[in-house]
């Protein structure tokens, strides 16, 4: 709980106390709650974690279900309208907006839900959708939807969003990079 507190603290720049971010992260609350229903959902309770998986998306507005895998220093920012289904997965040290899905495309049993690599960042409003996987170190950004594969370092935007490798420190320094058109399209 402490990691997840001092994450929200280096995450958050609006970020105050460690009582407000305690008493008043939504993402938090949700991520805590999120692995007390994972804990029962792996032993068996599966009614009781999703009632209670459902009790906490009433409170905070984000759903998690229980039988998600998240890894460790995973952040929800503001919150509001998450929703990761089930047999999604998000490595460790990931950071997620409000209106996020992480949504699946089949009604087919086995795994329908996108994967996340580790420190992929999920801007507002994006849509994941399918069983894709998503490398790590990978941006997506605000409204992009996301149906394809995307390899590590990718920076992914647009509908349907198209990947492309991100921008390393050099070519940013690099004046001629942004004469490339290959960088626009």
């Amino acid at each position: 709980m402490r990691e997840d507190v001092a994450l929200a603290r280096q995450r958050d720049p609006a970020a105050r106390s460690n009582v407000e971010i305690v008493l008043a992260y939504s993402g938090l609350h949700a991520i805590w709650s999120y692995r007390v229903n994972n804990w029962l959902w792996r032993h068996g309770a599966l009614l009781l974690a999703r009632l209670l998986s459902q009790f906490t998306r009433f409170l905070t507005g984000i759903e998690i279900h229980p039988a998600a895998t998240i890894g460790r220093r995973f952040f929800i920012d503001h919150g509001m309208g998450v929703v990761i289904g089930e047999t999604a997965e998000i490595g460790d040290d990931c950071m997620m907006y409000h209106g996020v899905t992480l949504g699946g495309r089949s009604s087919s049993h086995g795994k329908r839900h996108p994967t996340l690599g580790d420190n992929v960042v999920v801007g507002a409003g994006a849509k994941i959708l399918g069983a894709i996987t998503i490398g790590s170190r990978s941006s997506v950004g605000a409204n992009a939807v996301v149906v394809k594969d995307a390899p590590a370092d990718s920076l992914l935007t647009g509908v349907p969003a198209a990947a492309r490798p991100r921008r390393s420190p050099a070519d940013i320094a690099d004046p001629d990079f942004y004469l490339d058109p290959a960088i626009y399209i």
